[in-house]
């Protein structure tokens, strides 16, 4: 068996599709989207994408997604800074009721079992909620008391947009970076598990990427044109910017 788990592809139809193109190229049997199909400039089309396949998919909930819901209902999170509560009402009114509700019923976490990796547990930032904030330098035993009552052999996680592969005491677990928008390099970023953990990235027109972004409506299109696809931030710079709200 194998799967392709993608995270983080916040409404980057362009990187998706590059991705998706490898993942038909190499089999797969099961798709994981592991959480934040949204918030992003053609969030509606990602959407429509991945509910199309024609693959076997299994969906997890993320805290972009569980915010955008909010925001449909009325409610912006105090959590989100204000320059970005237009762009949640934007993303919101994307969503028909059929579509909301479909996110609505996605789980937190996942879990498969892949011989010879054993039991495999996908969620979004970490087992126990979708927004705690670790990376590969947060110190081990911070995380131990995370990731070893969970039992499985392997734990999947995204949210913070930087690969990583690590052991967290007898627990192997790994980012699968951001499709959309990544905090590394440029390019689409995801997980192939089969035999053992690929990372993989995926290069993409980003001149081509950025132009089709900024034609949207999206509030912060240019933005994100610039800022998450065409020139990421680093992971050494993110990394310090996160090590202030890390767990501790």
């Amino acid at each position: 068996m194998r799967i392709a788990a993608l995270y983080d592809i916040h409404g980057n139809l362009p990187a998706l599709e590059a991705v998706l193109r490898e993942v038909l190229a190499a089999r797969v049997d099961l798709v994981v989207v592991g959480g934040d199909v949204m918030p992003g400039p053609m969030a509606r089309e990602v959407l429509d994408t991945l509910l199309n396949l024609g693959l076997p998919a299994r969906f997890i909930l993320g805290n972009g997604d569980r915010e955008v819901l909010a925001a449909r209902a009325g409610r912006v999170s105090d959590r989100i800074p204000e320059s970005f509560h237009a762009t949640m009402r934007w993303n919101a009114d994307q969503l028909d009721e059929h579509k909301a509700q479909l996110v609505a019923d996605w789980p937190a976490t996942a879990r498969v079992v892949l011989e010879p990796l054993g039991g495999v547990l996908f969620c979004h930032a970490t087992p126990r909620n979708d927004t705690e904030i670790f990376t590969r330098t947060t110190p081990e035993e911070r995380l131990v008391p995370i990731f070893e009552p969970t039992g499985a052999a392997l734990v999947v996680c995204g949210h913070t947009h930087m690969q990583f592969d690590r052991m967290i005491g007898t627990t192997r677990v790994v980012n699968a970076g951001s499709v959309g928008m990544p905090f590394q390099e440029p390019g689409a970023y995801w997980l192939l598990l089969g035999a053992d953990v690929q990372l993989m990235r995926t290069p993409y027109d980003f001149r081509q990427a950025a132009t089709r972004i900024r034609s949207t409506a999206y509030p912060q299109a240019a933005e994100f044109a610039e800022r998450n696809v065409l020139r990421p931030p680093s992971e050494s710079e993110m990394i310090a910017s996160f090590s202030r709200v890390e767990l501790r």
